[in-house]
């Protein structure tokens, strides 16, 4: 599986199948944790050349095809010459759902905030939780792009707090972390928690 393929260049697309390759990875599923173009950007060619799905939550959907309705004014004017398209396989995720892939199993949970469309996703037996922007090691995603909502992001933070201490996360920025570590040390997971967001 892939998750959140970034921002394309040929470097990119290249790296990620050398990796494929060096491990003798067979890729069965391309990932987005939400719609925003730092997660998908390589979402298209990845699964045309690989000829595999992509997993994103229904209401990010859009956003594949037009990146531009999540971006500030800022970020729009730099990606405005260019053109998206959606994959020719792409799955719609929701709340609850559980996937099947490699050997594991997902469960997807919608986790709105970053954007309405951001999910987590657990793989339990491993104690694994993939938190593409929501949670951060010592941080949380932004709420002020366009679906973005802090109140949305407090009532997500509150079901991540529930998982075990032992949950190992991979963020969709920065280094791992785990839930214990978050809850002891992670101000603004806190601050959802008391309600101050």
């Amino acid at each position: 599986m892939v998750f959140d393929p970034g921002i394309a260049n040929p470097d990119l697309v290249r790296a990620i199948e050398d990796a494929l390759d060096r491990h003798h990875l067979t890729p069965v599923a391309i990932i987005a944790t939400h719609g925003h173009l730092d997660h998908t950007f390589s979402i298209q060619p990845l699964a045309a050349k690989s000829g595999i799905p992509a997993y994103i939550h229904s209401a990010d959907r859009e956003l594949l095809a037009h990146p531009e309705r999540a971006l500030s004014p800022e970020t729009t004017s730099l990606f405005g010459h260019l053109s998206f398209s959606e994959p020719d396989d792409v799955i719609e995720l929701h709340d609850g759902m559980k996937v099947h892939l490699a050997g594991m199993e997902l469960v997807f949970d919608h986790s709105p905030g970053h954007t309405e469309g951001s999910v987590c996703i657990r793989e339990e037996s491993a104690g694994l939780l993939f938190s593409g922007d929501v949670l951060f090691n010592n941080g949380i995603g932004r709420t002020d792009l366009p679906t973005g909502s802090p109140a949305k992001m407090r009532t997500s933070l509150l079901k991540v707090f529930e998982l075990d201490d032992a949950y190992r996360v991979f963020p969709g920025h920065g280094p791992t972390t785990t839930i214990g570590d978050e809850r002891l040390h992670n101000e603004y997971l806190a601050a959802a928690i008391e309600g101050r967001i």
